[in-house]
């Protein structure tokens, strides 16, 4: 019987194969206390798990092969560092040696404990790393019962009963589970899997990250999908809609291969325009510019014929680190990588957007925080921690020796943080020239992504180059909405009315001044905005890498000149969706 499932779509395309199910790890813990001559070898028995877990994540970096996504190798370093952090092992250690617990036991009450920390944190990217405390406690978890690390070895199915009209190649597999570690991933890459479904994850999850870096469709937070589906299931995975169809008839079938064959060619058209320039039917040239979280991303921005990196988030560099901040060095050596990846191209540096809610500096984040959303985070968290913030302003600086710097200033909303701010770049340009440190200039941009900062465009383009609009917090400061939250999400609505007069004055404002305007938040990558964007004078676009081309083909069709009054029809209009067909 086909039925189908609802998720988030996360990577666009569609995928048809034979259900390869990877049950949940979680792992049976047995409870019971130990006695008090048996803390020490209980303790060297939780270390060894542990190291073991280290070893087996170490041989599969060693052994990643070349064409592996540097994601999945980041991934396994933020494993590695959970995993070799002190303070997991020490709140495991207390558990053994005050309470008597057993290690498994000891172990599953530490994770509850930080597990529900990160489920606190405000950052969707932050809060979805609960996954990989979990995942890490699973394996050692695994070793503790001498029953090793999940690895799962998936079994071609037989050929089915019912023809797919794929020729005589082997059947495709898509892969379906509760959940999915990077250290999973990186084994599964070797097989031929062509999409993935995982009952959670967020669009910011590990399992979203590397199938947008594979270009695999994939659908997550499909909540049980692993418990519906059945092996050698058919399943059709709408990466476009966030949807699964399990057991699909014929006809569903038919219609899906055609539309996989279809989106094959229009992927292949798009590829055809990565040299050609972005300029509109009317002759607007359009900068099409990616979002990166690590310099390795500069390669797939390339490959994408973006013409510059218009948001570098610094913040995946603090990611996992567990107050072992990087220094001056290992940051500027990041931001060379990025800026020389680029060969020439502009690249816009974001400062550090994280806060006292996130597990960067665990004295503040044990201090009460009533909502971490109006808390100490982004430029208030820096400007709250000088050095911190000066050791990033010295490193961008000394890599904006090596080619075109911008420096954007996320979550400003006060004139008294824009000179704070103003006044700690300037201090740490006089120390590298103190040291006889080499650095470049660089533009000075600031993020409008407090409807505040959207209302007080007069201060900011009095101190800024160009200012950048952050659309993901913008939709929801100024909604009162966390897209994260279920119960909410729906009205998450980039079409409110006044979400739009928000974008459309900061544009307006920033032209009439000569200063830069570009939206770098996911309605730059939404080919169905694109053309409101160009009506309202847009003119740069930031966006992931995999929406370049799609974005590009959506400017070359278009005519700025008849959009405009289309544009401002919508902007008028109390009812913008309705308008947004024509």
């Amino acid at each position: 019987m086909t039925f189908s499932i609802h998720g988030l779509a996360v990577a666009r395309g569609i995928a048809i194969g034979r259900a390869v199910l990877v049950a949940s790890s979680r792992v049976d813990v047995a409870h019971y206390f130990i006695q008090p001559e048996q803390v020490i070898s209980e303790i060297r028995r939780l270390r060894k798990a542990r190291d073991d877990v280290v070893d087996e994540l170490q041989r599969l970096q060693k052994d990643m092969p070349k064409d592996a996504p540097h994601e999945l190798a980041a991934l396994l370093d933020v494993h590695l560092m959970l995993l070799q952090d002190e303070a997991l092992t020490a709140g495991v250690v207390h558990w053994i040696r005050d309470r008597f617990y057993n290690a498994e036991w000891a172990l599953t009450s530490q994770l509850e404990i930080i597990v529900r920390q990160f489920e606190e944190m405000e950052d969707p990217y932050l809060r979805e790393r609960k996954a990989d405390m979990e995942q890490v406690g699973e394996r050692v978890l695994h070793c503790l019962k001498g029953t090793g690390a999940l690895v799962v070895q998936p079994k071609r199915p037989q050929r089915p009963q019912q023809e797919l009209q794929l020729g005589d190649t082997d059947v495709p597999l898509v892969l379906v589970a509760h959940d999915l570690s990077p250290a999973d991933m990186l084994q599964f890459k070797q097989s031929v899997f062509t999409g993935f479904v995982t009952d959670v994850g967020g669009k910011t999850s590990h399992t979203a990250i590397v199938a947008r870096s594979l270009d695999i469709p994939a659908v997550v937070g499909a909540r049980t999908a692993s418990q519906l589906v059945k092996q050698d299931d058919w399943v059709i995975i709408d990466g476009d809609a966030g949807v699964v169809i399990v057991d699909p008839s014929p006809i569903i079938l038919s219609e899906y291969s055609f539309k996989q064959r279809q989106a094959q060619l229009e992927r292949e058209g798009l590829a055809r325009l990565r040299h050609t320039p972005a300029v509109t039917l009317d002759g607007e040239k359009i900068e099409l510019l990616a979002n990166i979280e690590m310099p390795e991303d500069t390669a797939a921005a390339l490959a994408a014929g973006a013409v510059g990196v218009g948001l570098f988030r610094s913040e995946f560099l603090f990611m996992g680190r567990q107050g072992n901040l990087p220094d001056e060095t290992e940051q500027y050596q990041a931001y060379r990588l990025a800026v020389e990846g680029m060969n020439g191209l502009p690249v816009t540096i974001r400062t550090i957007d994280v806060g006292a809610d996130k597990p960067l500096d665990e004295a503040r984040h044990d201090a009460a925080h009533l909502n971490p959303a109006l808390g100490l985070r982004a430029i208030r968290w820096s400007l709250a921690d000088p050095s911190m913030f000066l050791t990033q302003l010295r490193a961008i600086l000394r890599a904006a020796a090596h080619g075109q710097v911008n420096l954007l200033i996320p979550m400003l909303s006060h004139a008294s943080e824009i000179r704070q701010t103003l006044l700690l770049i300037e201090q740490a340009r006089h120390e590298l020239d103190r040291k006889g440190m080499v650095h470049g200039p660089v533009r000075l941009g600031a993020m409008i992504e407090i409807p505040a900062a959207a209302l007080s465009l007069r201060l900011f383009l009095k101190h800024f180059d160009f200012l950048s609009i952050g659309t993901n917090d913008l939709i929801q400061y100024t909604l009162a909405i966390d897209r994260a939250d279920e119960s909410v999400a729906h009205l998450y609505d980039p079409l409110h009315p006044a979400v739009l007069r928000l974008v459309a004055d900061t544009i307006a404002a920033c032209k009439a001044q000569g200063k830069g305007v570009s939206v770098c938040g996911e309605m730059a990558g939404d080919v169905g905005m694109t053309r409101l964007l160009l009506g309202l004078g847009l003119r740069s676009f930031s966006m992931h890498p995999s929406q370049v081309l799609a974005v590009k083909q959506r400017i070359l069709l278009s005519n700025t000149d008849k959009l405009r009054l289309w544009a401002d029809q919508v902007l008028d209009s109390d009812d913008p969706s309705a308008l947004m067909q024509r």
